[in-house]
């Protein structure tokens, strides 16, 4: 049994994104049911930030309603809080002693106490502080009972060692999938196994593109602007998508449920940690689908290896101007 902030929990998490950072946020009355179903399905680990919304209306604000409506669920959930984020356009992240408290204390007070924040970690490594100091302080906040543990995000296998020195590291969100496999090559994974830290998945789905429902550019929506669902790059990943389709097809699932089943069956192999996709959903319905899991056989993961080799993803995972704070 896996655990985080002491919590059992599955390979099944929900992302908060899409309910509240969305040119068309999802009213509480559609939301909450989204989250009900996310604990039906098992889906206990929810990842969420200050910044997927604006100051006044992100994924904190719409868990303190919901754990308001239904407190008795707030002891049956792990969220995992981002925060960093002092400037959207141009980009800045604020990793800094003074930064990361003065945002926990932001984070509990929209909380109001209605749930304890489980995870904390800043959204990506601040370039002008050390992780050491950024760790150290969250360590502190650790001590002091106003988070239960950190998270790193976007970091390399180095920054991981380094912030273990410090303090124990709880969870790490990097990007896995079908189309994001960088972990699986430049040792993250294997550090995480190593000192036994779970991977929160986050983007398990390509941004909706691996459920095969975006077929041209026009489908995209607020990923547009990443080098993958542009030109070129688009038409080239389309065959990949459109080979995820006829694999699912002879499974007799979905696109997605196939997707998310081949992360979480990373967490089988020799050396590697717990992997957590938590794909984003709107409605119920998806919840279900999402958490759904499918059997690979040994030959349907050598067939997804041959399939990932003859159609190599084109593209930056993400925008130059967003991509120079991740560290690989």
């Amino acid at each position: 049994m896996v655990t985080l902030a002491g919590k059992p929990i599955t390979e099944n998490g929900l992302g908060l994104m899409r309910l509240t950072w969305h040119i068309d946020p999802v009213p509480d009355h559609v939301a909450f049911k989204v989250l009900k179903a996310a604990l039906a399905n098992g889906a206990n680990v929810w990842n969420g930030a200050d910044f997927y919304g604006t100051p006044e209306a992100n994924s904190l604000h719409l868990l303190k309603r919901y754990f308001t409506a239904y407190p008795e669920d707030a002891e049956k959930v792990v969220i995992c809080i981002k925060s960093g984020l002092v400037n959207r356009e141009p980009p800045k992240v604020d990793g800094s002693p003074e930064g990361m408290r003065r945002m926990v204390e932001n984070c509990n007070r929209i909380l109001d106490g209605t749930k304890k924040i489980d995870i904390f970690g800043c959204g990506r490594v601040d370039p002008d502080i050390p992780v050491e100091v950024t760790v150290e302080a969250l360590g502190q906040l650790v001590k002091e009972g106003r988070i239960g543990g950190i998270q790193l995000t976007e970091v390399s296998a180095s920054t991981i060692r380094r912030a273990t020195k410090v303090h124990k590291i709880d969870m790490v969100e990097a990007e896995v999938s079908l189309w994001a496999t960088d972990v699986l090559a430049n040792d993250v994974a294997e550090t995480c196994g190593e000192f036994g830290i779970p991977i929160i998945a986050h983007t398990p789905l390509g941004a909706g593109m691996l459920t095969g429902k975006i077929q041209k550019p026009e489908d995209v929506g607020l990923h547009a602007v990443f080098p993958r669902f542009q030109g070129e790059n688009f038409e080239q990943n389309l065959k990949l998508v459109n080979e995820v389709q006829k694999l699912a097809k002879i499974k007799g699932c979905t696109p997605a449920q196939f997707a998310l089943s081949w992360v979480k069956s990373l967490s089988k192999r020799p050396g590697m940690p717990f992997m957590v996709p938590i794909a984003g959903a709107r409605s119920e319905e998806r919840v279900k689908e999402n958490c759904k899991d499918v059997a690979l056989t040994e030959d349907d993961l050598k067939e997804i290896s041959t399939m990932l080799a003859s159609f190599p993803v084109a593209g930056a995972r993400f925008p130059a101007v967003a991509a120079r704070f991740n560290e690989y």
